[in-house]
């Protein structure tokens, strides 16, 4: 069964930082992007960060400069640093997984910031 576990969301204030955690199981990072997506509500999902297998990123330029994206293959998790909080970064956090055979997504995390 292929599945993908977040944590690390929560209510933080703004300036603040937050790491979420995205842990795969049953496919693996090192074939596939993980990817971090957010909505808000009344908005549409966006992708807030990607990354590659062998490293290659990109980011929303909303999040650039802010926000950091890693993986760590030993432990098959793709993780987001998030520094400099705002409240307009307040939104559900889905984890994704996706190659050419497989599109995989997370429950989701809620992030709020408070101002």
């Amino acid at each position: 069964q292929v599945q993908l576990v977040e944590s690390g969301g929560g209510l933080v204030q703004a300036g603040g930082s937050l790491r979420l955690a995205c842990t795969a199981s049953g496919t693996t990072f090192a074939t596939s992007a993980g990817g971090w997506y957010r909505q808000a509500p009344g908005k549409e999902r966006e992708l807030v960060a990607r990354i590659f297998p062998g490293g290659g990123t990109n980011y929303a330029d909303s999040v650039k400069g802010r926000f950091t994206i890693s993986t760590d293959y030993d432990k098959n998790t793709v993780y987001l640093q998030m520094n400099s909080l705002r409240p307009e970064d307040t939104a559900v956090y889905s984890c994704n997984a996706r190659n050419v055979w497989r599109d995989v997504w997370g429950q989701g995390t809620q992030v709020t910031v408070s101002s």
